[in-house]
């Protein structure tokens, strides 16, 4: 319990806990309507609010009907598979990209670092709609608009930012005279990075990765410019199913998403702290 310091008066403790309470209040505001999905994927009907018999917690009113409809309908299914498959190639592809750059931009030596990182770093500044269109008409004249790799390098470009933000601050706590010692002691500078470098800054590299996965499996913009049908995501079917057919497999799979983003924070987090324990070590 975090002890106040003594000579505290009371425009202190009312300043404290009032930045306290509003803390809560807008963590609660977030997370509610966030959290009241959960137990309307269980509704029994086909409806999208609490029902009488939800509200006095009566058993027979709630159902994982929906979830089984997720299993049961091919559409949702395919969109399944394709979410994954995308962003894990995506994500790899954004993994490998980002870390080049950000191990190139930590050089002393590397020129207009600023313009660079700032060109970069665009695609998180820039709406998104407008990078989407801009795609759209780039990836037309090469044929890859409705195709898998067309949309794979779409999600790939918008993931690079975020490996390149964790590996940048994972490299600043990054002992460059490590590299240097494997390069006098002979190796070459390929192995010493993949020997050296890589395995200090891992948890960067895994947190980066998570992140490009999380940006393309929540993407949804990129998805209605440049998928065709046959690269339905979870995103675009949920999109889909609310202007053509309400039901409540959407919250099912909204609650499946949750879950899987709850788990990937979880990761994140005990690779930071990882990270952290790590740098507490070589210092």
């Amino acid at each position: 319990m975090q002890h106040l310091p003594p000579y505290f008066g009371f425009w202190h403790y009312l300043g404290h806990y009032g930045l306290r309470a509003t803390a809560f209040l807008v963590l609660a505001f977030l997370m509610v309507p966030i959290l009241i999905i959960i137990p309307l994927s269980f509704n029994t009907e086909p409806y999208f609010s609490f029902t009488e018999g939800m509200l006095a917690l009566d058993p027979a009113a709630y159902s994982t009907r929906w979830y089984a409809n997720i299993f049961n309908d091919p559409k949702w299914m395919i969109a399944i598979r394709n979410s994954f498959v995308i962003g894990f190639a995506a994500a790899l592809i954004s993994t490998v990209l980002g870390t080049i750059a950000a191990v190139g931009l930590a050089s002393p030596v590397m020129p207009f670092k600023r313009l660079i990182m700032a060109l970069l770093l665009s695609p998180m500044i820039v709406p998104l709609i407008i990078i989407a269109a801009g795609m759209f008409f780039f990836y037309s004249r090469f044929n890859l608009v409705g195709s898998y790799s067309g949309l794979i390098l779409a999600h790939a470009a918008l993931g690079v930012p975020f490996v390149i933000i964790t590996v940048t601050a994972t490299l600043a706590g990054f002992d460059r005279s490590l590299y240097n010692a494997g390069l006098s002691m002979g190796a070459r500078p390929l192995k010493a990075f993949w020997d050296i470098v890589i395995p200090l800054i891992r948890p960067g590299v895994i947190s980066g990765g998570l992140f490009a996965f999380i940006t393309s499996f929540d993407e949804v913009v990129v998805v209605l410019f440049i998928a065709g049908p046959e690269q339905r995501t979870i995103p675009r079917q949920m999109f889909s199913g609310l202007r053509e057919q309400i039901n409540p497999t959407i919250l099912a799979v909204a609650t499946l998403l949750i879950l899987t983003s709850i788990a990937l924070l979880v990761t994140l987090e005990m690779l930071r702290r990882r990270s952290e324990r790590m740098r507490t070590t070589a210092h």
